[in-house]
């Protein structure tokens, strides 16, 4: 199995070569690396070698079903996630070489899953439920936009608001799982991408966490990037596995990310679903109308209505993902997937501008923040880490973010 996962780590870093997004992290031998800098493999060679790879995997049984934790279940895991991720990168490189993809058909070769489809009826039913406690008059978006204005953080505040929502994350995250030792990670302040924040995981436990001001960052983004990027999301995430797969069992497949794969699911959510499960129920605003509001100079007495009407918002959130599957079918053409984002996710227009941008670049990616954080959700939730249950919760998301388990095997 080593021999395999060996291969697939330089399988990846060879279609990094062909496609810049494509590798995310690698801490690995260095040696791999500059070999597939040195030689770019073709795609076909790639594509051969990973049918092999697959045929390989086919040949050896894979293990039978286990009991919970035990060392037969692990080695199972870890055998569906060489077959998957190796079955995405094919697909992968099917498309570098040409092959066209509907955007169901490419989420789940890429993700090993397909989010729901909803209709327009379904977001203007949302959508009314959120006009009823907005107020003013004229568009719902420019409603909303107006809102929030009042509650953006100022520029020259954000490094002490992200200072502080950050260490309160770490802190409640390390009251729940153990973090490896002189785990680290530093923040930049950068412009001009098509995300909000990114997570680039270095090895040895560090992370380097880039937050994009090139739009107004309102207070709910501290907590979510926060947790997202770095506590119990992406880095924690990354870290677990680095400790107990790379380091603690020798399985080199785990010092490799591919962006465009399954285990991209499990990463954006569980980063998503950590929000929740570091501050739960009532205290996340809280903690936010104590410590982050007056960082930031806000007025507190405006939070909880505040996140009455994010609540409402995130409802909506699929609709982001309508907006992508009609444009990259098809269906609809920029301008048109603009005025979408802008009719039923509720975007303000540069906002809309810079999420087609990330669609044109991520495509179908995009399913794995919402669908991904409710797959997780209902998987945790089933094994008994309800909201009711916080400790249990905070194991089962632990046990999840610490394994190779994959999107096929959240499902019941």
């Amino acid at each position: 199995m080593n021999q395999i996962a060996e291969s697939y780590v330089k399988l990846v870093l060879a279609v990094g070569q062909h496609d810049p997004d494509y590798v995310d992290a690698y801490y690995g031998p260095p040696q791999w690396r500059a070999e597939a800098e040195a030689h770019q493999r073709p795609l076909a060679e790639i594509r051969a070698e990973a049918g092999r790879l697959l045929a390989a995997l086919a040949a050896r049984p894979s293990p039978p079903p286990a009991a919970e934790g035990s060392e037969e279940e692990l080695l199972a895991l870890r055998h569906h996630y060489l077959e998957r991720q190796l079955g995405s990168l094919v697909a992968r490189v099917d498309q570098l070489g040409g092959r066209k993809m509907r955007f169901d058909e490419e989420s789940k070769a890429l993700y090993d899953a397909v989010a729901p489809t909803y209709g327009d009826e379904h977001f203007l039913r949302l959508s009314a439920e959120l006009a009823a406690v907005l107020p003013g008059d004229g568009p719902l978006t420019d409603r909303l936009e107006h809102f929030r204005q009042g509650f953006v953080i100022p520029r020259d505040r954000l490094a002490a608001v992200f200072d502080a929502a950050i260490a309160e994350c770490r802190r409640r995250t390390g009251e729940h799982i153990a973090l490896p030792p002189a785990e680290s990670f530093a923040v930049e302040y950068v412009s001009g991408r098509p995300w909000s924040a990114y997570n680039w995981y270095k090895g040895g436990y560090h992370s380097v966490i880039q937050v994009n001001t090139e739009l107004p960052i309102y207070i709910d983004r501290a907590i979510d990037l926060a947790c997202h990027e770095g506590y119990p999301g992406h880095h924690v995430y990354n870290a677990l596995l680095e400790e107990h797969l790379v380091r603690g069992r020798g399985w080199p497949e785990l010092a490799v990310y591919a962006l465009f794969s399954p285990q991209s699911l499990i990463a954006e959510g569980t980063a998503n679903f950590g929000i929740e499960v570091a501050f739960p129920g009532h205290e996340r605003v809280d903690f936010e109308k104590r410590a982050l509001f007056p960082l930031a100079g806000l007025d507190a007495a405006g939070a909880e209505r505040y996140y009455r009407v994010q609540a409402l918002v995130q409802k909506l959130s699929y609709a982001g993902n309508e907006a992508a599957r009609r444009y990259l079918d098809g269906e609809i053409d920029g301008e048109q997937a603009i005025d979408w984002l802008t009719r039923y996710a509720l975007y303000p227009r540069e906002r809309a501008e810079q999420r087609l941008r990330f669609i044109e670049r991520y495509r179908s990616y995009v399913i794995n923040y919402n669908f991904g954080q409710d797959l997780v959700q209902a998987y945790i939730e089933r094994r008994g880490g309800t909201a009711d249950h916080p400790e249990r919760r905070w194991q089962e998301f632990t046990r999840l973010i610490s394994s190779p388990r994959l999107p096929s095997g959240l499902q019941p």
